[in-house]
């Protein structure tokens, strides 16, 4: 009863939208390096999901959902991000993965569907037929 309650609760605070839009995702002059691992720094700033839809959008897209996204960060809306509220943001982010992840693998679990996970559940649905 928790979980769905605490979902919502991200979810409030995840869809709440700016009353003043301003442009604050600007490239800087600095050279940017993408190197093949650069995918983990975004799916923890964004979350696995968030980070795979980037990366199908055009670099004007992905500019404009970053600016969104930089303006739920800005908790103090001051124009800045500080290390705490990047700290927060990827924290918030990784949860919500956690939450997700786990709802999931709740379903896959709970083969009888009572919301309760039986010893005889789990070897099922991770050993299946090998014990």
């Amino acid at each position: 009863k928790a979980l769905p309650a605490l979902l919502l609760v991200l979810a409030a605070g995840a869809l709440g939208k700016p009353t003043v839009r301003q442009e604050r995702a600007r490239p800087g002059a600095a050279q940017h390096e993408d190197r093949p691992g650069f995918q983990y720094d975004h799916e923890a700033f964004l979350g696995k999901e968030e980070a795979r839809s980037f990366d199908q959008l055009s670099p004007e897209e992905s500019r404009e959902r970053l600016g969104k996204i930089v303006d739920r960060i800005d908790d103090n809306k001051d124009g800045y991000i500080t290390t705490e509220e990047l700290k927060t943001w990827i924290k918030r982010v990784q949860k919500r993965y956690i939450y997700e992840n786990v709802a999931k693998v709740w379903k896959d679990y709970d083969l009888n569907k009572d919301d309760k996970i039986a010893w005889e559940e789990y070897k099922q649905a991770t050993y299946g037929y090998y014990l």
